[in-house]
């Protein structure tokens, strides 16, 4: 991920040298500092939020198929974006209202969950899938109110994730809070775990299931929610990093959720490098990242099976 993450800061269209750097080249430091730096930054972040947010999911739910969709995170940003793009204006009133859109999802998903008092797992899941099909119909709506041949565009483009419009000026808030978020799961890091036994099991070792569930899933989904609203929606992440993280260390304790943190800070910023490299123009983030991902988790799962 640092390799990465060094070798981000000077590939682009705007070629960075390191002697010029040193030299005090105005444009060049200006460049550096207020775009390659801060986009570096929220994809090493990013990512890492992505991936150990992923392995809350996976954990929590029992679930090896969990991410973000799961109680609407990713289509309510969706919708919250698309909302932004049509009637407001700035790259930062889109941020905002897709942070907007993410929350109100997941807290109209966790308010209809709480209605069933058992508290289990697939009632969270079914309210997620309810709130994800009600943020699709308004996504489709807005769509077909949009200029099909610029505000459209934008929609689309925000939907397949990009890192182009990140800037010093634009990501500190959010940041801020991805990173609390963050600390909050990595405390609680041993309740995760134990929320994966039975619930049954989790009650006799006195842990009050429905809410701890809830601070945890909150905390994972606003620091989901952060990324989110900076870079649109970044596929293939959350759900790769975690059983990377498992195939590697065999086990499923705080260094996995670390781990996982890491392989998603590495294979973001690895697919950006590879965004802003490969075409004239730039292009959408999650086309690399399954690229990458997908034959890395099937080298993962090969070298496991010879392993064992």
């Amino acid at each position: 991920m640092v390799v990465l993450a060094v070798a981000g800061l000077f590939v682009g269209k705007y070629p960075l040298s390191l002697q010029a750097l040193l030299s005090g080249d105005e444009m060049q430091l200006r460049v550096f500092w207020t775009l390659r730096a801060s986009r570096t930054v929220v994809g090493v972040i990013g990512g890492f939020a992505l991936g150990a947010a992923g392995f809350v999911y996976q954990t929590v739910f029992r679930n090896p198929l969990a991410s973000p969709d799961i109680i609407g995170v990713s289509s309510g940003a969706s919708a919250g974006a698309a909302f932004g793009i049509l009637f407001l204006s700035g790259t930062a009133a889109v941020t905002v209202s897709a942070f907007g859109g993410a929350l109100l999802a997941v807290g109209a998903a966790l308010a209809l969950s709480m209605l069933d008092r058992s508290g289990k797992n697939s009632t969270i899941v079914l309210a997620g899938i309810a709130v994800h099909a009600l943020a699709q119909t308004a996504l489709m709506g807005l769509k077909l109110t949009a200029d099909p041949e610029r505000e459209l565009a934008s929609i689309e483009y925000w939907i397949m994730g990009s890192l182009n419009g990140i800037s010093i000026y634009s990501i500190p808030g959010n940041l801020v809070l991805c990173i609390l978020c963050l600390v909050v799961l990595f405390l609680l890091h041993r309740q995760t775990i134990l929320l994966s036994a039975e619930e049954g099991e989790a009650r006799m070792l006195g842990v009050s299931v429905g809410k701890l569930r809830l601070i945890i899933l909150l905390a994972a989904t606003l620091a989901v929610s952060c990324v989110v609203s900076m870079t649109g929606l970044i596929s293939f992440v959350g759900l790769l990093a975690p059983h990377g993280a498992r195939l590697l260390t065999k086990n499923n304790r705080l260094s996995t959720m670390l781990l996982s943190g890491f392989l998603g800070g590495a294979l973001l910023c690895g697919a950006d490098i590879l965004a802003r490299s490969v075409a004239a123009s730039e292009l959408p983030v999650s086309i690399f990242t399954s690229l990458l991902g997908a034959p890395f988790l099937i080298f993962l799962i090969i070298r496991g099976r010879r392993a064992s």
